[in-house]
């Protein structure tokens, strides 16, 4: 993959259940990380006592974060709604060049900040809640 612009890293929420995704807030940085747990089956009789994993086995995750400002107050409603009321909603995390990575995903953390001479700014944390997918973009 090229150098792209971080900006092109698009992060999307479905909004009113029906398929359509809007994309959320000015997202100033982003990063989605992938995350397997192992399970070791290492026993007495393992070869040379190297650690053995067991294939195929283990929970995997999808964590996402970022930061910026809300791009509107709809946004910052639909953000808030979600996270006040615990709910797991459908997102999509649009990587150019790439893909798109979909899956549901419950917000874990937000934040709000600001100086007395700047904007407000937010953080976001997501956790995957199911099966992630991706799509050729």
């Amino acid at each position: 993959m090229a150098a792209q612009r971080g900006r092109d890293l698009l992060l999307k929420i479905e909004a009113e259940g029906g398929g359509a995704y809007v994309t959320v807030a000015g997202l100033r940085t982003k990063r989605i990380a992938f995350n397997s747990e192992t399970v070791d089956i290492t026993d007495a009789g393992s070869a040379g006592r190297w650690r053995e994993l067991l294939a195929g086995s283990g929970v995997q995750r999808a964590a996402v974060s970022g930061s910026g400002i809300f791009k509107d107050s709809q946004s910052d409603a639909l953000i808030r709604a979600k996270f006040f009321a615990g709910e797991i909603a459908s997102w999509q995390m649009a990587i150019p060049d790439f893909g798109i990575i979909s899956g549901d995903f419950q917000i874990t953390s937000l934040e709000y900040a600001g100086a007395h001479d700047g904007e407000v700014t937010f953080e976001i944390a997501l956790d995957s809640a199911g099966p992630v997918s991706f799509g050729v973009a």
